[in-house]
């Protein structure tokens, strides 16, 4: 029987080639014999099972890929590798289950890929929109060691726990941004509708009105006048803004504006340094190099001005300087994380003083979300009752002093 053997030399170069046994077991023992690190060993009759599996008769539940589906193929794939099972088919396998159309495309060219010989890191690289360096390095590091399993774990966690995350802060502004856009919604259908009947029933009456309606109906009729044009003017204004973020320069401006606000450009910094201090962890406890974790960190911590700041520290790393020191002098991090940094290095328990750092300011945001949903949500309810009682109340002045 022939197997396709994808295995490391002594001196880590990949290799590939065909071995034809008896047993699997048999090939891998003549390739470690040669002095090879196996990779990935299967059968060459598996790509005909493979092709089987994709017939067009699958009905899949979505197209898109969405995070649930990343984190359920890391989590299924994890467990298959731990019970023995050999990666090619654990492939396979997942790919003919998964819901995606678009996964499941994507997973049967890993399978091509992974079957002529390249690393699974390396056939994961070429989907860099649902597979990103930061899962890339993982994966490589887990092929190096022979600890895919574990590490496919420890990313899984990873990502319930940033979704996680993310959810919650999300949670605490929708109630907020509802009752915001109520209030405004309320503005502008007084303002189409039942503005517009008002003033026909003044003119009608040929009262004089108070400075307050009359300022009230002239707004009614300034935004049912230009509705069109106020709604252009925003779109142009988004897009026009949307387009100054992207630019290098604007982005920075953004971020810097955004951590110069009061009360919530603190927060915003520390989700960074969160989002830093947890992929950092992850990065550092799977065995990846504190230099290449630091230059992954510098890709996907989403922030240019945190980037330019994990730059100059990754340099200064370079020249043989501890993490904690580039990092204090920044000004950046705070001094707790700084402390927490200096002594895991200290200690040789770097990632776990990188994981309480990100526990503990996750827990701080966390709570700052709470507190903030309590307070605004009696704020915009006042807001919301106030923008709506003023308008009634502008309306229904004229009849009270007629009435008087």
């Amino acid at each position: 029987m022939k197997f396709f053997v994808s295995a490391k030399d002594k001196q880590g170069i990949s290799q590939t080639k065909v071995i034809e046994t008896a047993t699997l077991n048999d090939a891998v023992a003549l390739a470690q014999t040669q002095g090879l690190y196996v990779m990935n060993i299967h059968p060459l009759e598996e790509k005909a099972e493979r092709v089987a599996t994709q017939g067009p008769d699958r009905v899949f539940s979505h197209n898109s890929v969405s995070l649930q589906d990343i984190m359920s193929f890391a989590r299924q794939l994890a467990t298959m590798l731990s019970a023995g099972v050999p990666l090619l088919r654990s492939l396979n396998v997942i790919s003919s289950q998964v819901e995606s159309r678009s996964l499941s495309r994507i997973l049967s060219e890993v399978c091509v890929d992974v079957e002529g010989g390249i690393p699974f890191s390396k056939a994961l690289s070429k989907h860099p929109k649902h597979f990103d360096q930061f899962w890339v390095s993982l994966v490589e590091i887990g092929e190096a060691s022979g600890t895919m399993p574990q590490v496919l774990l420890k990313l899984t966690s990873y990502m319930e726990e940033a979704a996680k995350f993310r959810g919650q802060i999300i949670g605490s502004l929708v109630y907020p941004a509802i009752l915001f856009v109520i209030s405004m919604g309320a503005v502008l259908f007084f303002a189409l509708f039942v503005g517009p009947t008002f003033e026909r029933i003044f003119k009608e009456m040929g009262t004089d009105l108070p400075g307050f309606t009359i300022v009230m109906l002239a707004l009614f009729k300034f935004i049912k006048d230009y509705f069109f044009f106020i709604i252009l003017a925003m779109v142009a204004l988004f897009f026009v803004i949307k387009s100054y973020i992207q630019t290098p320069f604007g982005r920075r401006q953004s971020e810097a504006l955004a951590f110069g606000f009061p009360v919530f450009g603190p927060l915003i910094k520390l989700i960074v340094i969160e989002k830093f201090t947890s992929q950092m962890a992850l990065l550092i406890d799977s065995g990846v190099p504190i230099i290449y974790a630091l230059e992954i960190s510098e890709r996907l911590v989403d922030n240019t001005i945190c980037a330019e700041v994990i730059v100059n520290v990754r340099e200064a790393v370079k020249e043989g300087k501890l993490l904690a020191d580039p990092m204090e002098r920044s000004g950046f991090f705070p001094p707790m994380a700084v402390q927490m940094v200096r002594v895991g290095e200290e200690t040789g328990e770097l990632g776990k003083m990188m994981n309480h750092v990100a526990v503990y300011y996750k827990q701080s945001i966390e709570e700052f979300m709470k507190r903030f949903a309590t307070m605004v949500e009696p704020f915009m309810l006042v807001f919301m009752g106030g923008i709506i009682g003023a308008i009634v109340i502008a309306m229904f002045m004229p009849m009270f002093n007629l009435s008087g």
